[in-house]
């Protein structure tokens, strides 16, 4: 049996039907085992933690997790996956036989900073110092700054923002997967959950960034991004436009974290940290199972060293 699941590592951890989910397919088809269908508990397209099994209490959620294991061996499937569970969630489906397999985010938490300046207070010189010249750099170019709630967002910025987005697909020679009535959807759906954030020269947009947030008494809430594009080029225009602004937003809001996704330690340059995701897997054919299980063994030894390693430029003062 052919099984090479180290590809599975390549590119992001953006959900398993779009990343290594091909890789995983590829290997069952080169060994003539049949991959589709299978289960798959996510987000679809959003490497996001959160509940993923709707359970009251740890009682329920262990019977939970038993009887979605037993649904998949009782039925006709390749295997079952469940991503960006919870840790609890992910415990529980552990017991119950499923594989865990970790990954990388880069998290930005809110250590309840007054403002932005606050904020590069706590970094080192040399990062507090480059931050600021990125800054003054699109300052420099007579950029100026939008940052739009959902409910202000007018259908004209909903266009300009869908061609800086499919702008960024056409860069990467690849294909967008949502369009301009989905963003108009989530805007009259969902406009509190919002911020849009555009970039102007001599009063004209340029560039546009659009993050998703929601708010929670215990944590003060999360922002989670991020889609952005731009029509031209202006150095460190990205970065403030997709980085610093909602930085900005989430002090003023007192917002808890911004879960910047993952890929790019160049996020930890800008105070975000390496947080580690689970998802879970489970294959119903044995030599298969066996193969990805020794995998996931080593890549996980290999994600705590990774991540030992970034901690060890962490970007804040000692």
């Amino acid at each position: 049996m052919q099984v090479n699941p180290t590809c599975a590592r390549n590119g992001s951890r953006l959900d398993a039907t779009y990343v290594f989910d091909w890789a995983w397919a590829d290997a069952y088809k080169r060994n003539g085992l049949p991959y589709y269908p299978k289960l798959l508990c996510a987000v679809p397209f959003t490497p996001v933690q959160g509940n993923r099994l709707l359970a009251t209490d740890p009682h329920a959620l262990r019977h939970l997790a038993a009887t979605l294991m037993a649904f998949a061996e009782q039925a006709d499937v390749s295997s079952l996956h469940v991503l960006f569970p919870t840790e609890l969630e992910a415990g529980a489906l552990t017991e119950m036989g499923m594989m865990q397999r970790e990954g990388v985010q880069f998290h930005w938490l809110n250590d309840g900073y007054r403002d932005f300046d606050d904020f590069l207070s706590t970094l080192e010189q040399k990062k507090r110092k480059n931050i600021r010249a990125e800054r003054r750099k699109v300052r420099d170019a007579g950029i100026t700054m939008r940052r739009i709630r959902g409910e202000d967002i007018q259908d004209a910025d909903w266009r300009f923002f869908s061609k800086c987005y499919r702008q960024t697909y056409r860069e990467h020679f690849s294909t967008p997967y949502l369009n301009l009535d989905f963003f108009r959807m989530i805007g009259a759906s969902m406009p509190e959950n919002l911020l849009l954030v555009i970039a102007e020269h001599e009063g004209k947009p340029i560039a546009s960034s659009l993050v998703v947030y929601q708010r929670d008494a215990k944590t003060g809430g999360t922002l989670y991004g991020r889609y952005w594009g731009a029509l031209e080029h202006v150095p460190c225009l990205h970065f403030e436009t997709a980085y610093y602004q909602p930085l900005e937003f989430c002090i003023e809001e007192k917002l808890g974290a911004f879960e910047g996704g993952a890929q790019g330690e160049h996020k930890m340059a800008r105070g975000f940290l390496p947080t580690v995701t689970r998802s879970a897997h489970w294959l119903a054919h044995p030599a298969f199972a066996d193969a990805v299980g020794h995998f996931l063994d080593n890549e996980k030894n290999s994600i705590h060293a990774y991540v030992d390693e970034l901690r060890e430029h962490n970007p804040f003062k000692s």
